[in-house]
């Protein structure tokens, strides 16, 4: 499981998170009742949104994370005169019991998506065993969005690589996994070739499923090529206040969105009838992503395109010592 570096955390508060940041201060201050309210931070890092709670008045702040940057997030709340206020622990949050519950808990642990390594089960536990009754979960909500998209820049590195190399040599085997690896990149609005439709609302407070399913349906309105699909998602951190990572809205690089590369770009024509099937599974602390998509012509004629693709495919493939070895056999 991946604990950030503090230089990763300072890219978190930084000009390239400014939206972000801006919109989870707003809402802690909107939401904490000065002198009163317990705050509980889950993935704190150096702690910058645990100070800020501080410094807007919360009667104590708790602040999680696993990484050993909470030892620095110690220096920073000394050094800002609230260190009386804020208890840091080097813990997973599903690992630690409090002296209290929290009246607002405040977490961003997500990836480019919400389906990240342990996001999801530790909301879950949290809301279950530290947020206080009428207790606020900040982010309230997530909302996740998908579209087709003409990305070549973004495919031209799965398959590139092994379709043009100067030697003649067959790297097929190679370009059939890459075209699995589902990656972060930044996608511009003229990019997405229809309307966005709704894969999933993750709605914190009454959440319980970390896995998620969807099926959409498009018809092309346009000829274009598509090179597979994009995905993103819009936040509500508390009602009225939050930030989106969609293609329209103000780009922020730490997020940008996913690129679900399909095995092959497929040329589309007005009338096109594009099905996708999105499934999403965490096992052990790694999510697994399906993707299968079918493309019918409008005349109904054999179809276009078939993929069925799965992240762990992009993997090399694992096999025993003794398999490994089996050619190593040589003076």
């Amino acid at each position: 499981m991946q604990n950030y570096s503090l230089f990763a955390f300072g890219g978190m508060i930084g000009p390239n998170s400014k939206i972000r940041v801006e919109a989870y201060a707003k809402a802690l201050r909107q939401t904490l009742v000065p002198e009163h309210s317990v705050v509980l931070e889950i993935g704190t890092g150096a702690g910058f949104f645990a100070l800020l709670a501080a410094k807007f008045g919360a009667r104590h702040v708790y602040a999680i994370d696993p990484s050993p940057s909470v030892h620095v997030g110690r220096e920073l709340a000394k050094a800002n005169g609230v260190d009386d206020r804020i208890t840091f622990m080097q813990q997973r949050s599903t690992d630690i019991t409090l002296p209290e519950r929290a009246d607002i808990i405040v977490s961003d642990i997500r990836g480019v998506l919400p389906w990240f390594q342990h996001h999801i089960p530790s909301i879950v536990d949290a809301r279950e065993r530290l947020l206080a009754p009428g207790g606020v979960l900040i982010p309230e909500q997530d909302t996740v969005w998908a579209a087709m998209v003409h990305a070549p820049k973004l495919y031209a590195p799965h398959v590139v690589p092994w379709d043009d190399n100067a030697y003649g040599l067959d790297l097929s085997a190679a370009r059939r996994r890459t075209t699995n690896h589902l990656h972060k990149g930044h996608i511009k609005p003229e990019q997405v070739l229809v309307e966005p439709q709704l894969i999933a609302t993750l709605h914190y407070p009454t959440i319980t499923d970390p896995n998620a399913q969807a099926t959409l349906h498009w018809t092309a309105a346009q000829t274009r090529r598509a090179h597979g699909l994009s995905m993103w998602f819009d936040t509500e951190l508390v009602p009225g206040i939050g930030y989106s990572n969609a293609p329209s809205a103000p780009h922020i690089p730490i997020y940008s969105q996913t690129f679900f590369p399909w095995t092959e770009p497929v040329d589309l024509v007005e009338g096109d009838r594009i099905a996708v099937t999105f499934r999403v599974h965490l096992m052990q602390q790694r999510y697994v992503w399906h993707w299968t998509t079918c493309v019918d012509r409008p005349d109904g004629r054999e179809p276009k395109a078939r993929f069925a693709q799965a992240s762990f495919a992009a993997d090399a493939p694992q096999v025993s010592a003794s398999e490994s070895n089996s050619h190593d056999d040589y003076e």
